[in-house]
Order: C-alpha cells, then structure tokens, then sequence
C-alpha cells in the first residue's frame, strides 16, 4: 500500500515491469552507437553504477568524457535548481544515463525528465557498451579483455 498523506491507496503499477514500461513510453532511448557519437559531441554521459561494479565489471573509458553520479544523488546533482547541482546540471545540456544493462538508468532517465532535465537512457548500458567495443577502462588486475577501440 502506498501512504498519501493518511490515506493508504493501493499499488499504481502491476509490478517493476509494468513501472519500468510506463517509464520508458517518455524515454527516446538510445542505443551505445548513439551514445557513443553523442558523448563525443556534448551530450553528458552519466555512469550511475555503484563503485563496486563500475570496479567488477570496467568503466567508460574517461576519454569519452564520462560523469560519474552514482544513482543515490542523481536528481539532486543533474536538476539545474538544487543546492547539491554539479556544474553540467543544466537545462540546455543532454543527458544519457548508462547502468549496468539499462533498467536502472530508464527509471532513472524518467526521475530526471520529470525535473525537466533533457535525459533519457543507453539500452542494454555498460555491457552492451563493453560487447559492442566501445572505450573502457578495464579494472585492475582483471581478466576483461581490452576494448578493440580507443578514446
């Protein structure tokens, strides 16, 4: 049940996977290709996985211009009115949120359009990124394989 006020209404949504749909019906996502080219050119890309996966599974590679915002602090660091604003948080910038396979960051992407944030998500996130051999900074020690390109 979900409390509004004193009242107690039922459920809004039949479960993750009908939110995650109503989400994602205002998300023009992006596939890494995309993503990729439109990091190059401006567009903020947002890495919100927590440090210890970003340190299991690699990261965007910081040539590409990656920003980390772990998913805790994201509304607050990317809305262009909060006290905790980073300095990218703006109106006019585009931001792509990247988790680690692209169900987090919809849900995430969706929070930030409703502050009025230019934002959707990167389907299929970090790991499609990784399989499609795009720029990563592989963790240390690993036995990842290497990207095939470079930043």
């Amino acid at each position: 049940m979900i409390a509004t006020g004193t009242a107690v209404t039922g459920p809004r949504f039949a479960g993750v996977d009908a939110l995650l749909a109503d989400a994602r019906s205002r998300l023009d996502r992006v596939d890494v290709e995309t993503a990729y080219r439109e990091a190059l050119h401006g567009a903020l890309l947002v890495d919100i996985r927590p440090a210890a996966q970003r340190a299991a599974e690699g990261e965007v590679h910081p040539a590409v211009g990656v920003l980390v915002i772990e998913r805790n602090v994201l509304e607050w660091r990317l809305d262009p009115r909060s006290d905790a604003r980073l300095p990218q948080a703006s109106y006019d910038a585009r931001v792509l949120v990247l988790c680690q396979e692209g169900y987090t960051s919809s849900l995430a992407a969706d929070a930030l359009r409703s502050l009025g944030v230019d934002a959707t998500d990167v389907v299929g996130g970090f790991a499609a990124w990784r399989a499609a051999h795009l720029p990563v900074a592989c963790p240390a020690g690993s036995d990842l394989p290497e990207p095939v390109r470079g930043a």
